[in-house]
């Protein structure tokens, strides 16, 4: 055998024999400590669930007419007022529009000037005819007149009748260009107001998709705007599907921002994901400054009674992601991991690690370590 070798397991040899917590030194005098012994005691259950905030409403805006934009007035993360103005469109050809269809109706207009001239000469022409009309039928009954200049009265009567209904038909005409006209007049600027993208609500923009110069295309996004109103939609298993109801009040713990609000639960989505063997409630939350979008977040959702077991919040030392207690064995103090649940009033629940009959060191005295000799409260 190699020497390497020969040492490697000559160490494991010794390391084999050693007891599992180091012994104190026999001159080191006891350190004395305050135990505390921990408590169980019922608490309410609850089950977590994890989720993402998001907007209630959320809309995305884009242009109804093709053109290049000219201006953008925001930025993400703007704050904007229902009406503001966001996006400008370059908007010469809708412009040109516009005064063609303006132009178009003054003509029209114009023409009915002339259109009511052509009835009222009808008009008159018509009461002239029916008017020698009447005295020939007079003089026809008296034989002063002959049946042929009767006739002739007669024709010129229905000649004057038929002018007349061609003024009135053309004055429709106009009449009908001129409407034409306005409501091409109207359309033009409705048009032309799609130049102008505007906020529908009061909200944030949560997103920037046009830069100036760009082409704007109908329905191509140019940005996006949140209503300042959330709701966490948090995903739960669906065998708590019978325990859950709307209306009901949830804590939702907001770990980036860290606060927790008390939030209430407007929407069950009926529809469970086959997949995962969840379904979505979405817990409406009060207002806050801080509150974004796409923030993780967890749902505690208040289940039957349970016991629970609490020790001191003095008693708990964090190091990063491991938690441990100091409790008295043999007298000395020894070390344990545990695994924490919530924490109310000075106390912290303990999930793993620690049972009923154990007794923590509460508060910790510096120097405490692993091993060290101790005299415990009462010894």
């Amino acid at each position: 055998m190699k020497p390497a070798l020969l040492l490697i397991a000559a160490a494991l040899a010794l390391s084999c024999g050693k007891p599992d917590h180091p012994p104190a030194p026999a001159s080191e005098a006891a350190l004395p400590v305050r135990t505390t012994r921990v408590v169980s005691v019922e608490a309410m259950g609850s089950y977590e669930a994890s989720g993402t905030v998001r907007a209630r409403t959320t809309t995305v805006l884009s242009s109804k007419a093709m053109g290049y934009v000219r201006e953008v007035k925001v930025q993400a993360g703007d704050r904007v007022r229902a009406g503001d103005l966001l996006v400008m469109l370059d908007a010469r050809d809708l412009e040109t529009g516009q005064a063609q269809a303006e132009a178009a109706l003054r003509e029209a207009r114009s023409a009915l000037p002339e259109a009511a001239a052509g009835i009222a000469a009808a008009q008159a022409g018509l009461e002239l005819s029916q008017a020698t009309l009447r005295r020939i039928e007079d003089l026809l009954d008296k034989k002063s007149v002959s049946r042929q200049e009767f006739d002739e009265a007669q024709a010129r009567r229905r000649v004057a009748a038929a002018q007349h209904e061609m003024a009135v038909a053309k004055r429709s005409q106009v009449e009908s260009r001129i409407r034409q006209a306005e409501e091409a007049v109207k359309n033009a600027a409705i048009l032309r107001g799609y130049a102008e993208i505007r906020a529908p609500f009061a909200g944030l923009v949560t997103e920037r998709k046009v830069e100036p110069g760009s082409l704007a295309a109908p329905g191509t996004p140019l940005l996006t705007i949140e209503q300042p109103s959330y709701r966490l939609e948090a995903s739960v298993e669906e065998s708590r599907l019978a325990s859950i109801r709307g209306g009901q009040a949830v804590k939702v713990v907001l770990d980036a921002l860290g606060q927790t609000f008390t939030g209430q639960i407007s929407e069950i989505v009926p529809a469970v994901d086959a997949a995962s063997r969840s379904f979505v409630v979405k817990i409406d939350l009060p207002a806050a400054p801080a509150l974004r979008s796409g923030i993780f977040g967890r749902a505690r959702f208040p289940s039957a009674p349970r016991q629970a077991l609490w020790i001191p919040a003095g008693a708990l030392a964090e190091q990063g992601q491991v938690e441990s207690v100091f409790v008295v064995e043999d007298g000395a103090a020894r070390t344990r991991l545990v695994t924490t649940g919530g924490r109310a009033e000075g106390r912290i629940e303990i999930l793993s690690g620690l049972g009923p009959s154990d007794r923590v060191i509460s508060p910790r005295p510096a120097g405490l370590r692993d091993g060290r000799k101790v005299k415990a409260d009462g010894e």
